[in-house]
């Protein structure tokens, strides 16, 4: 890090240290644990359009390409593990000096580090949802599930998104077969906002306490390029909360922040994580010692 990042990370310490801290995380938060981003280094541009909500609900063939596609790439979500990052945050929150953790992410890696009440705005790839009765299940089920009904599907992702969607040939697509809810034969699909959808309001209610009342905004990982989370930021600035942004390459919340600091997180956060650790002890020891 040069020296105008490490005195950037200086004041962050110290921010930090002082608690009230909501994180607001994003994609490039899950890249050193081999998820790529959408428009950071390691993934300049989605690969291919979105799944939409309406076409996923009324259209079989594009519903079956997509189960097709999600069933390869969730080997890939599913098999990953948290990196330094997560659990810098984990470690923060431990310490108390978190006032609220929000992320964009649908892989579940902040929990998988040992955090705890994320509130997760695009839900959970982990969990499956039947449109019908609402019924949830694991995705651990429904990937066995899918196995058992499609045992010669060899099919090879050329491409990930960090949605779990893939690229794949349709030709690959051939005779593959999707399975409907156990318990009532409607339509399944994974528990996150597709496009088209909206974010549950009292999730982004809950979102919005969490900034109001805090100290800092710390935002990870997120270019904020759609307004799902620069509103966030545009409540904090309303609300006098200082924001301060930790990422890759170019973000629109720059205009707004009171620091934005562009280092790979997997060398910052642990830093951070590290220096906070210190500053508490430092403190701890003095307050201890003219008691």
């Amino acid at each position: 890090m040069d020296l105008s990042v490490v005195e950037q990370v200086a004041l962050l310490d110290a921010w930090i240290a002082e608690g009230g801290v909501a994180v607001l995380s994003g994609a490039g938060l899950s890249t050193d644990s081999g998820i790529p981003d959408y428009r950071g280094p390691s993934g300049s541009a989605r690969r291919g359009s979105p799944m939409t909500y309406q076409t996923f609900t009324s259209d079989a063939l594009a519903r079956r390409r997509y189960w097709a596609r999600s069933h390869l790439g969730w080997r890939t979500i599913g098999d990953a593990r948290p990196n330094d990052g997560h659990r810098a945050v984990a470690r923060w929150q431990s310490s108390g000096l978190l006032n609220g953790l929000i992320t964009q992410n649908v892989d579940g890696l902040h929990q998988a580090a040992g955090a705890h009440d994320v509130v997760e705005l695009h839900g959970n790839l982990a969990r499956i949802v039947c449109l019908d009765c609402r019924e949830l299940t694991s995705r651990t089920e429904l990937t066995a599930r899918m196995d058992q009904a499609n045992p010669d599907f060899s099919a090879v992702a050329t491409g990930i998104n960090p949605d779990g969607d893939v690229e794949l040939d349709d030709a690959e697509l051939t005779g593959f077969t999707v399975v409907d809810c156990r318990s009532c034969g409607g339509v399944l699909k994974p528990d996150v906002v597709y496009f088209g959808e909206t974010v549950p309001p009292d999730r982004v209610a809950t979102a919005f306490d969490l900034v109001e009342s805090a100290r800092t905004l710390l935002v990870l990982g997120s270019s904020l390029t759609v307004m799902s989370g620069r509103r966030f930021v545009l409540r904090a600035v309303r609300e006098g909360v200082r924001v301060a942004i930790v990422n890759r390459g170019v973000t629109r919340g720059e205009p707004y922040a009171n620091m934005v600091i562009d280092a790979p997180l997997g060398v910052v956060l642990p830093n951070l994580a590290s220096e906070t650790d210190n500053h508490r002890f430092v403190n701890t020891v003095t307050v201890s010692k003219y008691k």
